[in-house]
């Protein structure tokens, strides 16, 4: 089996097809942030224009994010049941049409309801992209692998904020979501031609046995739905602990992505194309922290995403500490800051919700990327009310909202611990 595994990767057309895939597939995810940011880098022009204030910006923002939160749940079954080529063109389609009704909708309500439809169709593009990498890669490469194609959402989330940024300083912050969605209009283009499931669609050997899709016609296996996938008991409960970690982790990220623009305006007095290029670095930086931490953890922890992970969590508490108490001394350090925390939280987030979701899944990646992404984005919503209600009650002080984030790195950082734990006494495997 060695032997044919070693011949598959030295024959080029599947080294061609391996490359097209890793392409399409980071592509695709770079593609729905053009259709995930704008409403970030925009919020505050939008809200002066529609005398809509920061409650109910945090309204929409939490629309989406339930929506987003519901979705990868659907996602990681549909995944399963569809096969990720059709979900990800659907979502990528409706998160386009979505983005042109964000740029002529000046009702609440209707602007609401769009984020809603923008959620549900951006939350095909984890668990859809993640298990096609998963089908194309063995497991022994995915840490170098997967920590390069991670930088997906980091070089999305720079290249969607500086097109918003720019639009906005030059239009108007509608052109912010119409710009947004013609970038994602040509990567659908690109990806139609390019991407496919699996090595056995285009009459290739599976790369990995282990970890491809299972052969047998789950409509007509036997058995509960875990046995299915090769799940168990052990299995599911590494999955949900791997979520509680990404709770935090997604809080912390959507925080700085929600709402650092909006603080930059409102604390910094700075324009929205200025606050929109300064919150890149937290994305910029977080490239840098995803490929370091991937190839650390092939090259060093022989495989071993959570304990990489959790030395980068210990230092990304260090860098909320940073901001809690530095962050509202100048605009420089609050700048360094957001740095520092995305370059060391973007690795284990890369880590544990992509070569670790492929490592525990399976036959289930689908399925465990959007339960691990899923439980993620319940974060996600928690932070759009706490922060702000919190910085409305607090007068705009940004201190409570720093300190928040502080606990939040201390949770994630306890969640990951009790993985390792299990580990270390040999329940899992991560």
């Amino acid at each position: 089996m060695i032997q044919e595994q070693q011949l598959s990767e030295m024959n080029p057309v599947m080294t061609m097809w391996r490359r097209r895939i890793f392409a399409s597939t980071w592509l695709c995810y770079v593609g729905l942030y053009f259709c995930r940011k704008p409403f970030y880098i925009a919020k505050k022009d939008l809200g002066d224009a529609m005398a809509w204030s920061a409650s109910d910006l945090g309204l929409i923002g939490s629309a989406y994010l339930v929506a987003y939160a519901v979705g990868q749940f659907l996602a990681g079954s549909a995944g399963t049941k569809f096969g990720a080529r059709r979900l990800l063109i659907g979502g990528m389609g409706v998160s386009l049409i979505a983005n042109i009704a964000f740029g002529i909708t000046n009702d609440l309500p209707t602007f609401i309801l769009f984020m809603v439809i923008n959620g549900l169709a951006q939350a095909t593009g984890w668990a859809g992209t993640v298990s096609t990498m998963a089908n194309w890669f063995r497991r022994s490469e995915r840490g170098t692998v997967m920590g390069l194609w991670a930088t997906c959402f980091q070089v999305g989330g720079v290249l969607a904020n500086g097109l918003a940024a720019f639009a906005l300083g030059k239009w108007g912050f509608q052109y912010s979501f119409f710009g947004g969605s013609c970038a994602l209009f040509l990567i659908i283009i690109f990806f139609v031609f390019n991407q496919r499931n699996a090595p056995e669609d285009v009459g290739l050997e599976l790369a990995d046995p282990d970890t491809s899709p299972d052969p047998t016609d789950v409509s007509q296996a036997t058995g509960g739905w875990m046995q299915r996938i090769g799940w168990n008991q052990t299995i599911l409960n590494t999955v949900l602990l791997v979520g509680c970690f990404y709770f935090f982790v997604k809080f912390i990220r959507y925080a700085l992505w929600s709402w650092v623009p909006y603080f930059l305006g409102t604390n910094y007095a700075l324009k929205g194309d200025e606050a929109g290029y300064i919150s890149t670095l937290f994305d910029l930086f977080g490239i840098a922290g995803c490929i370091a931490a991937g190839y650390l953890s092939d090259k060093y922890f022989n495989g071993r995403r959570a304990k990489i992970s959790f030395y980068f969590l210990i230092a990304m508490g260090g860098a909320c500490l940073l901001m809690y108490f530095l962050g509202q001394v100048t605009l420089t350090l609050f700048a360094i800051s957001i740095a520092l925390v995305g370059f060391t939280l973007y690795g284990p987030d890369a880590l544990m919700t992509g070569a670790a979701a492929q490592d525990i899944g399976g036959r289930g990646t689908a399925l465990a990327a959007g339960i691990i992404n899923g439980m993620g984005s319940i974060g996600a919503v928690v932070q759009e009310f706490v922060i702000s209600a919190m910085f409305e009650s607090s007068g705009g002080d940004l201190g409570p909202v720093f300190g928040l984030l502080v606990g939040a790195s201390v949770g994630a950082i306890f969640a990951l611990g009790l993985v390792l734990w299990r580990n270390r006494i040999g329940i899992s495997d991560v």
